[in-house]
């Protein structure tokens, strides 16, 4: 049996549906905090939750595989994910496969930390593991493709650094290769795009495509946050978002490592490709 933890999220809906195409379904388990949000289909769902070991001990129960999906609240991370680390301990799990960060070891991203906790708390769990240090998500950009419109340009504070995405579905099929492949135990995958891009390049593709002048304006990173913050964002958030690109201007997210697409036997998504159907639901195309 394989377990998925955070299964109602946006990765983890890809992964449930690429198992689902692999014909794992009824091998699976959905672990969510609210399991009204599954669609089950052939797949098993159970309630379970960071904060509660209990719960999830009981919902880990027969599971021999478990993706670890690392939640989404920054700051509570570690301790979360030692609680699920904990329960499946406890409910028998033999193997994790966790979602990490590219190069967590030596990023200099705020996100870095946790990751690198995490992973320390599972080499010295006893269980087997595999970690795959995911790389930035073209979606972190292409999902707020209406805003860029609505703007008539791109800002940030990336300068020229590059950044090698690929699309969420793109690491969900590299975690179903792992959680259903064999040879994966105590390796460390740094997962990111064949393709490197930058913002300027970004902007230029949203011109090209929709036939609008969309021009890429670099900030500096407190302009930026300054901005953001003029959008709604409470300033703690702000800060942050503004504090990744400056660190994306250093490089953080390039990478030449082409284990993403190993993994996937096939070439990652172009931020191109992945653009064009954010713009085509926006009814944007040229």
């Amino acid at each position: 049996m394989i377990g998925v933890t955070g299964a109602s999220g946006q990765l983890g809906r890809l992964v449930l549906a690429a198992l689902e195409t692999a014909g794992k379904s009824a091998e699976v388990v959905a672990i969510v905090r609210d399991p009204a949000r599954v669609s089950a289909g052939a797949v098993t769902v159970r309630k379970g939750d960071y904060a509660d070991v209990a719960g999830l001990t009981a919902a880990f129960a027969g599971i021999d595989t478990l993706l670890l999906i690392s939640g989404n609240e920054i700051g509570q991370r570690s301790a979360q994910h030692r609680n699920a680390i904990a329960a499946a301990k406890a409910a028998g799990v033999t193997r994790i496969v966790y979602t990490s960060l590219l190069r967590a070891d030596r990023s200099t991203l705020s996100l870095a930390p946790e990751h690198l906790e995490t992973e320390a708390m599972l080499k010295a769990s006893g269980l087997a593991f595999t970690i795959l240090r995911n790389g930035w998500y073209t979606e972190n950009y292409t999902g707020q493709i209406g805003g860029v419109l609505a703007g008539g340009g791109v800002i940030g504070a990336a300068g020229a650094g590059r950044i090698n995405s690929a699309p969420r579905a793109d690491y969900a099929a590299a975690a179903v290769a792992v959680l259903t492949g064999a040879g994966h135990d105590g390796k460390t995958y740094e997962l990111a795009g064949d393709e490197g891009w930058t913002l300027a390049d970004y902007a230029a593709a949203i011109a090209a495509a929709t036939g609008r002048d969309i021009a890429y304006h670099d900030l500096p990173v407190a302009d930026y946050a300054a901005k953001l913050e003029g959008f709604g964002l409470p300033a703690p958030v702000a800060q942050m978002l503004a504090g990744w690109e400056g660190e994306i201007a250093k490089g953080v997210l390039a990478s030449d490592d082409r284990s993403l697409s190993a993994l996937i036997g096939r070439p990652t998504v172009p931020m191109a490709e992945t653009l064009r159907h954010a713009l085509a639901a926006e009814g944007a195309l040229a």
